[in-house]
């Protein structure tokens, strides 16, 4: 489950990846068993976060991602050990998403010096619910901004009659995850840096702009009861009991989750137009799911430099 040991694990798993990436050109032997290893601890991750996902989160689809990411990982692992070196992209690729997201999601608030420094995943929370409620207030929403649960401003309270409903905008609502995937994997391939640049300005951007639009029809779904549908059926679907959180399992785990695959199908296409050396990494997951080889950059009439 999440906490200090989940965080020092991961933590491990990707310095393990970052320093097999710096040995990529001076040892290949050295960097071949480390990043090997590193694919097996990243096993573990994934394995200890399933009951998180699946029973606490109540995502079916992050919980089943997560299952299936266990021994893809093994797999990969193993691939790499056995001398298919298009996977050391890909694990440059974890190593730089693990380093950008892992300080937000780790690092606490601390004092420097008598000056007290708040978390990273504190401002960004905040950043993201205060423009959310933006939006929600030019739809002709109104609900109260209020402290939640974690100690910042990033909760909404909304009444139904009496019944008090809040949702709040936690790390996993920021986009940060997303974000953290496409800078990673556009930072792993080698090429020019201004068409990496031009990758990155493609990719965030929409990421951002579109997870906005997902937080804020969330919390106006959820916080004024639009989709209390099938309510029996969704609430046995979840485990849940609490009839009043059928809107925000539509909502969030259904539709929102949905829809994200195929956003970030797309914004792939987009990037890959920019940066073709991804195709390596793209033909390489589809292996791993498939077994099969593929020659993407035939099919898409892209010209791939290298990686």
């Amino acid at each position: 489950m999440p906490g200090l040991l989940s965080d020092a694990l991961a933590w491990v798993v990707i310095l393990t990846f970052a320093v097999g990436a710096l040995f990529e050109d001076r040892n290949e032997r050295v960097a071949r068993y480390l990043t090997a290893a590193a694919w097996v601890g990243f096993a573990a991750f994934w394995l200890q976060l399933v009951p998180h996902f699946a029973f606490e989160q109540k995502s079916y689809v992050e919980g089943i991602l997560s299952i299936a990411a266990v021994p893809a990982s093994l797999y990969t692992g193993y691939l790499l050990w056995n001398g298919r070196d298009s996977l050391f992209v890909l694990s440059r690729a974890v190593a730089a998403m693990g380093l950008i997201y892992l300080p937000f999601e780790t690092i606490p608030a601390f004092s420097l010096f008598g000056v007290g420094v708040p978390a990273p995943r504190g401002i960004l929370m905040e950043t993201v619910a205060a423009q959310t409620g933006y939006l929600v207030n030019a739809f002709g929403y109104h609900p109260e901004m209020i402290v939640g649960e974690q100690g910042y401003l990033n909760t909404f309270l909304f009444f139904d009659g009496e019944h008090r409903l809040t949702v709040s905008v936690v790390l996993a609502c920021t986009g940060l995850g997303s974000i953290a995937i496409f800078a990673g994997l556009i930072a792993a391939v080698k090429a020019p840096l201004r068409r990496k640049l031009r990758a990155m300005a493609v990719a965030v951007p929409i990421i951002y702009a579109l997870n906005l639009l997902r937080t804020t029809f969330i919390t106006i779904a959820f916080g004024k009861q639009y989709m209390q549908w099938f309510v029996d059926e969704v609430l046995l679907l979840f485990g849940s009991s609490d009839p009043y959180m059928v809107s925000f399992f539509i909502s969030d785990r259904i539709i929102s989750q949905l829809l994200a695959v195929v956003v970030l199908v797309g914004i792939t296409y987009l990037v890959v137009r920019e940066l073709p050396e991804l195709l390596t990494v793209i033909e390489d997951v589809l292996f791993l799911v498939t077994g099969d080889e593929y020659d993407l950059e035939s099919e898409l009439g892209l010209d791939r430099p290298g990686t």
